[in-house]
């Protein structure tokens, strides 16, 4: 099996997976955190990188590697994943072998599993464990800003029309301006911002823009993290200020 390529850019996210046991994050977020800010743009200044996913459908582990500089960015500083690690993480989990071709592509469920159980590779002596997780109904827009917003970003699978894979890179993927809707395939993305417009994601190394009405229609799952490793500051709160251990809680309530 082979992740799809086209032109510089694979994808590599396979199906979504559906487990009763994950946590139903939209609705906890929307009862326990406070109102949702208009604009948050984790975004800025943090230097993502293609990690790979020029070659290999490494996608799902160039989006772990733009997630854990944004949060460390915000919030302690830059953490930055090598190219050879994110590769190694993919292998890990899924058997990728550059050598011989075997690019299977990841499921995220599996990946946020992986993660939160056995961690994955980071630079220095300690593994990256992710704290928890929970889903997030990709039709469900407040809660994808609420998550963005006090948790720092989402995890989120998109179809891709063939029409986005002719754009340039960092160039806004607005499904009204297409004309060709052709599935090309599934693909992981990291959401790291948002304004009333729309939503901002690291995809093939360079932070893009789509509407909402795009996001809604090319979504096939999101989730909401929490990492205690990476999104804790100085203080031990949050960036935004909220106390972790609360913000924990509202996963865990789930």
């Amino acid at each position: 099996m082979s992740a799809s390529f086209v032109g510089g850019r694979c994808l590599g996210k396979r199906a979504p997976k559906h487990d009763p046991r994950t946590y139903r994050l939209g609705r906890v977020l929307a009862v326990r955190l406070p109102a949702v800010p208009d604009a948050r743009n984790w975004s800025q200044n943090v230097p993502y990188q293609m990690w790979g996913n020029d070659r290999f459908g490494c996608c799902a582990f160039a989006a772990h590697a733009a997630l854990v500089a944004t949060w460390t960015k915000a919030a302690q500083s830059l953490v930055m994943l090598s190219t050879e690690t994110v590769l190694a993480n993919y292998a890990a989990l899924t058997g990728f072998n550059a050598e011989t071709g075997y690019d299977p592509g990841t499921i995220l469920l599996d990946e946020l599993n992986a993660w939160r159980r056995n961690g994955l590779l980071r630079p220095g002596q300690t593994r990256d464990y992710l704290t928890a997780y929970g889903s997030i109904a990709p039709t469900d827009v407040l809660g994808i800003r609420r998550a963005i917003a006090y948790l720092g970003g989402v995890l989120a699978g998109v179809q891709v029309p063939q029409g986005f894979l002719e754009l340039g890179l960092g160039e806004t993927w607005d499904w009204d301006a297409l004309s060709d809707h052709t599935p090309a395939g599934g693909h992981a993305i990291a959401l790291v911002g948002y304004n009333p417009e729309g939503v901002f994601f690291n995809t093939w190394g360079t932070r893009t823009f789509m509407p909402w009405d795009t996001f809604t229609r090319i979504a096939d799952e999101a989730y909401g993290l929490l990492s205690r490793e990476n999104w804790l500051g100085i203080p031990g709160t949050a960036p935004t200020g909220e106390d972790f251990e609360a913000l924990l809680a509202e996963v865990r309530a789930a």
